[in-house]
Parts: structure tokens; C-alpha cells; sequence
């Protein structure tokens, strides 16, 4: 699970009763899909055939052009999940962190299961004894893209939602 029982409200759009601009939704979902294709080559090396996660990146870009509708940015992100299901190790890792990707544009808190799901698969792919090492440096590569508007956000988005997202932002 990385979604908190209590919505904090920094992640809830201001017209929904929170305090989060669309300008910055929309950088969260394409700092989200950023993530997920920073890894989905180890989804696509399991199941070059299998187009699903990538077409959930291209719908989370899609929905921040405003070209496609919330909805279907978040279908295409449940069928990213989908991709998922009978794999093990990094390429279902991969292809749950295009399908969060896509669903930033439901709920932008979505966000950091990108991330997480991103920096999990890269430690899957490490060799023995270097999965931490991976972990860590996904984890980095990841805030050296976080635009500044939104950076101090998830940065503390991260600190505090840390324990139910496996611990994955300690880098």
C-alpha cells in the first residue's frame, strides 16, 4: 500500500478541498512518468510484446497535454497493472510503476508509488550484493528530476509516507 489512510491535503487539487494547483499536479504525473520509464526497459525485456506500461506513460504525458481525460489516463494505468500480474521481480515492478504513473492523474498522490515501485524494480534487477546500491542510486536519479516547484513536496512526501512504500526513499 502507499497511499496514506489520512489524505494530506498538499496532494489534493484545490478544487477538491486541498491546496494543490493543477500546474503542479500536472508536473507530479510527468515526474511520475519520467520514473517509470526510467525503468520500463526491464518490463519491456521481459514482455517486448506486452505495450500496456508504456502506453501508460504515453496517456499520463497525454493527460498533462490535456489531450486525454482523467479517466482514461487512470484506465490505462490499471491495464499497466494488469501487464503485471504474472510476472515476478523487476518487470512487474516496472510495469506497476507506469500504471501509478498513470493514475497521478486520478490521485496525485500516486506519485510516489511510481517512485517507490521505479526504485524497486531497479534493486530487483541488481546483481547480489548491489541491490541496495541500486536502490539508492534510482532513488537520487529520481529527486535530481523533481522540478523545483514541486521538489520540496515530495521530497517531504517521501520522508513521511517512507515506511509504507518499503522503505525505499532512505538514499
Amino acid at each position: 500500500m502507499i497511499l496514506s489512510k489520512v489524505r494530506d491535503l498538499r496532494l489534493v487539487t484545490i478544487r477538491r478541498g486541498g491546496t494543490l494547483t493543477d500546474s503542479d499536479h500536472r508536473l507530479l504525473a510527468l515526474w511520475a512518468a519520467s520514473c517509470a520509464e526510467h525503468v520500463l526497459g526491464l518490463f519491456e525485456a521481459a514482455r517486448p510484446e506486452d505495450p500496456r506500461p508504456r502506453q501508460a506513460i504515453e496517456q499520463a504525458r497525454a493527460w498533462v497535454r490535456g489531450e486525454v481525460p482523467m479517466m482514461q489516463a487512470r484506465a490505462a494505468g490499471g491495464h499497466a497493472m494488469g501487464a503485471a500480474r504474472d510476472l515476478r521481480g523487476a518487470a512487474r515492478h516496472a510495469a506497476y510503476a507506469a500504471g501509478q504513473a498513470a493514475a497521478v492523474a486520478h490521485v496525485a498522490a500516486h506519485e510516489l508509488g511510481a517512485a517507490a515501485y521505479a526504485i524497486k524494480a531497479a534493486r530487483a534487477a541488481a546483481p547480489d550484493g548491489r541491490t541496495d546500491a541500486a536502490g539508492r542510486r534510482e532513488c537520487r536519479w529520481q529527486r535530481e528530476q523533481l522540478p523545483d516547484p514541486i521538489r520540496e513536496l515530495v521530497l517531504d512526501d517521501q520522508r513521511l509516507r517512507n515506511d509504507l512504500c518499503w522503505s525505499v526513499f532512505d538514499c
